[in-house]
Order: C-alpha cells, then structure tokens, then sequence
C-alpha cells in the first residue's frame, strides 16, 4: 500500500516546497483540493488547461509523488438548476484537468438534496438518491470519454449514506470508469459507531472489488459527538481493515486525513504499522 496525504494538511507553502516536505515525511502520494492548495493561482475551470495539468505534475514527477486524487467535492444534488449546471461543468473541468495531470482518480461526496449541502433527514429518501444519480450520470459518461475514473465516497450525513447505497449507484451508473473512495471513519456517527465492525464488513463485502482508494483517519467521541482525529489517536479498528487491503490491494493509494505537519508522521508510521502487522 502507498500512503500518503491531504495537501492542505500539510505544511503551508508554496507548492513546490509543500511537496518537497510531504515526501520528506515519508509519503508516496497525495490528495489535492486544488482550491485549497494553489491559492496564489486561478483555479476556475478556465484556467484549468491542459498547461497547468502538466506544469503540476512536472512537480509531483520531481518529488516521487503520485496524485492518489484530485478532490471535486461539489453538490450534485443540488435543486437549483443554475447553480447545478454550475457544478457539473466544475466536475467536467476537473475530469478534463485529471486527464493531463495523471491523477487516479477524481473524488467525490454525494450531497444533500439542498443548496446549502447541510444535513437533513431527505438526504437518506429514496428520491434524493434518485436525483443523485440523474444528476451524476452524464458526469461519470464524461469520465468515460476522457479516460478518467471517478469515484464515489459515502458518508454517513450524505446521500450515498452507506454501503448498500453505494453498491446501488455502482449498480445503477454501470460504469467502468466508477469506483469507491471508502473512508470508514465517514460511515460512522454516533447513532452507529458502536456497530463499526458490522459496518466495515458490510463495505468490505458489497464494495471492496471497487475501492480505488482508502481514506484514513480515527475517531474519538466528544460531548456526545463523533469527532475525526488523526490515525493512530481514536477507536477505529483499522486493523479489520488493513488485513482485506493488504491481501487484495497490492500498492492501492491511501490517503491520511485531519493530520498537522506536526504528527502526520505519527500517524503514517501508525498505520503503517498497523498494515505491517495484518
């Protein structure tokens, strides 16, 4: 397995010198959110060209690092027509961009059937599901077109909430070019964490031949609420995890997320560890 790490986790600097220190730490790929990671840049789907894509992976070529993926997470249930025309142009631009750039995969949530994208109990309604995947067909077809993969992540407060629903959209879209970001720790609440190993076998068993890429991270409970920590600093049970990854995803890219520059390196030789181990 290569692991490796959200950019904008990483230290703050100008992106040649962020890269240059993320594979110092001992990382071998990234997660990029490009907004939140070349600010001094234009990152509007016009200044997405092909020239960008290859001046940036001139910079991960130098550094040995792979971009794992290219972070798009937008609304694609979003009811207002304007504003979804507006975010499905924003994943054409990115599958487009992910093309030159060489980049395994564009990543994406599922939303929430509201433009605000905020929780509310429709998002688990057969109807939202529906319009998810209505909304998000002609995106994967692009993908398709351009030879990119994308990939779904559920998350317990989003539409594609679980691995059952994950598996339908699979099922449904039909496509090749789909795949699965599974981050455990996302299908976890409060309501539900105390079943997380029935929930990590149940993403195992439906999704595991599609999973492209791991998120990981832990969780701890505060005041009533689940809280993302660093790998290595809560009670997810990894190990259950790691024993299918190694066994059936030789060099797969799995990304640590809600790390500091201070204990991303704790946290990698965590789960490191942990992998070694399964």
């Amino acid at each position: 397995m290569q692991f490796g790490i959200r950019l904008h986790d990483a230290v703050q600097a100008p992106m040649e010198e962020r890269l240059k220190r993320v594979r110092e730490q001992g990382f071998s790929c990234a997660h990029v959110a490009l907004p939140r990671v070349m600010e001094e840049f234009s990152t509007k789907d016009s200044a997405l060209t092909p020239g960008y894509a290859m001046y940036l992976k001139r910079l991960f070529d130098k550094n040995e690092l792979d971009i794992a993926v290219l972070g798009c997470y937008l609304n694609l249930a979003n009811p207002d027509p304007v504003q979804l025309r507006e975010i499905q142009n924003r994943y054409l631009a990115n599958i487009r961009f992910a093309a030159h750039l060489g980049a395994g995969v564009v990543g994406t949530e599922t939303g929430a059937p509201n433009v605000e994208y905020r929780f509310e109990e429709a998002c688990w309604s057969e109807d939202a599901l529906q319009i998810f995947i209505r909304n998000f067909r002609p995106v994967v077809r692009y993908a398709e077109q351009m030879g990119v993969l994308i990939a779904i992540e559920p998350v317990a407060r989003h539409i594609v909430c679980n691995p059952v629903r994950a598996r339908r959209v699979l099922d449904e879209v039909a496509s090749p070019n789909l795949r699965i970001i599974l981050d455990p720790v996302n299908l976890l609440e409060i309501y539900n964490y105390e079943k997380q190993d029935e929930i990590i076998d149940e993403a195992i068993e439906l999704l595991g031949k599609d999973v492209a890429v791991l998120h990981v991270k832990d969780f701890v409970i505060q005041n009533g609420q689940l809280v993302s920590v660093a790998a290595g600093q809560g009670q997810c049970h990894w190990d259950r995890i790691m024993k299918y990854m190694k066994r059936e995803k030789p060099f797969m890219h799995a990304t640590l997320e809600d790390t500091k520059p201070e204990n991303a390196v704790e946290a990698l030789k965590y789960i490191w560890g942990v992998y070694q181990n399964s």
